[in-house]
């Protein structure tokens, strides 16, 4: 599947976008953020795609962000972020999680789609998961805050009180509960997977009246004011990746040591 951290291939209108490091269940270091951002950035500026599709390699959607890379510097993953934290239109830590798009992203969610991956895929337009898809807020038993949209988008896609239990407690969410919570918009059965089902999605949304769909969706988001709620997110989650907890708890699973 080559060895580039994000493979970008085209299908008509469509762009696919692959985090491509299944060797740690696609975790996104600063590199991999990095390119994510630029590849979505090069799909905004094509006016001959009009819909991408965001994934992963090897049977998962993303593990998060690289917790090793995190711990070695904690300011590092979110240094060109912190200049331009505010600015919903460019990058955060997880690379796109900033970023406000004129086109519809789609997730095809396989496998975890946890933590920072969990937010990248709430990022997402719409979700399309298949029965092996587990989601959830997975950094809260290592310390790691949600600060990639996750506090903000999450209890408005499912409500304040739902989003607390994820939130709260870090649990695993499968398949079918995503569905019944409206985390994703389609589960896919076993001759299908998340990916092709997310294809046929893209290219039912390429075949429609693009500047009439785009207008609806703008309108949608700018309906919702998330640029404070963004930067009080971000603001608070720098304090806690800053704190002794952070480093003992993160510092703790990368040996393995389960008594914290």
């Amino acid at each position: 599947m080559g060895n580039e951290e994000v493979l970008v291939r085209k299908q008509g209108r469509i762009t696919i976008v692959t985090i491509n490091r299944p060797h740690v269940r696609n975790a996104v270091d600063r590199s991999t953020a990095q390119k994510l951002a630029d590849t979505f950035r090069a799909f905004e500026r094509d006016d001959e795609s009009f819909v991408a599709i965001l994934t992963g390699a090897g049977g998962n959607f993303c593990a998060g962000a690289d917790l090793k890379a995190l711990y070695a510097a904690p300011t590092d993953l979110s240094s060109s972020a912190n200049q331009v934290s505010y600015d919903m239109n460019d990058d955060g830590p997880m690379g796109v999680s900033r970023m406000r798009l004129s086109k519809p992203v789609i997730a095809a969610i396989s496998g975890y789609a946890v933590a920072g991956g969990f937010e990248l895929a709430l990022w997402c337009d719409m979700r399309v998961a298949d029965s092996s898809a587990i989601l959830g807020v997975f950094c809260r038993l290592r310390g790691v805050p949600l600060i990639d949209g996750g506090t903000v988008r999450l209890p408005r896609l499912i409500g304040r009180s739902a989003a607390m239990d994820l939130i709260l407690t870090g649990r695993a969410v499968n398949a079918a509960e995503a569905h019944k919570l409206n985390l994703v918009n389609r589960v896919t059965d076993k001759s299908t997977s998340a990916l092709d089902e997310a294809i046929s999605l893209a290219h039912l949304l390429a075949s429609h009246p693009q500047v009439c769909m785009r207008g609806d969706r703008q309108s949608v988001y700018e309906a919702q004011d998330d640029l404070q709620a963004m930067k009080r997110e971000f603001e608070i989650g720098m304090k806690v990746l800053q704190s002794q907890e952070f480093r003992d708890r993160v510092g703790a699973f990368l040996r393995k040591d389960t008594k914290l």
